[in-house]
């Protein structure tokens, strides 16, 4: 598998279908989370526990990536997730309401391994759609 295949894979099958013992295959032990120009180191467990907590708020949680680009070894996905909003999430009650965020995600690998992850999505924009949050008047 090339970069941007197995990066695919990693969202498709391995985060929709919540195989967290699959992570490891995925992921680098030095992996961290690019925010902005700051880095948090999080490895393999930090990855799971990130999947752990999502699959609560979100527990039919599935992502497709409709596109994608590599630079080396940096691979953009542009994703659609789905999932149906039964957790508690950031103080939010769940609303049963169905959810779909979309976003990129920039993952860069080494070794065949996500050694960087970052992006964005529109999670907000979503809870505002679905009517869960409301701007303050």
């Amino acid at each position: 598998m090339d970069y941007k295949e197995k990066v695919k894979y990693f969202y498709e099958h391995v985060t929709s279908n919540h195989l967290i013992s699959e992570v490891p295959d995925y992921v680098s032990e030095e992996c961290v989370i690019r925010l902005g120009d700051k880095t948090i180191p999080v490895g393999v467990s930090g990855m799971q526990q990130h999947m752990i907590e999502v699959r609560t708020t979100y527990p039919d949680l599935k992502m497709s990536i409709t596109r994608q680009y590599c630079d080396g070894s940096f691979v953009i996905s542009e994703f659609i997730m789905e999932g149906t909003h039964k957790g508690e999430w950031l103080g939010m009650k769940p609303s049963g309401k169905k959810l779909c965020i979309t976003g990129v995600n920039v993952d860069k690998v080494i070794d065949g391994k996500i050694m960087e992850h970052g992006g964005a999505a529109n999670t907000f924009e979503a809870l505002f759609e679905a009517r869960i949050i409301c701007p303050a008047l």
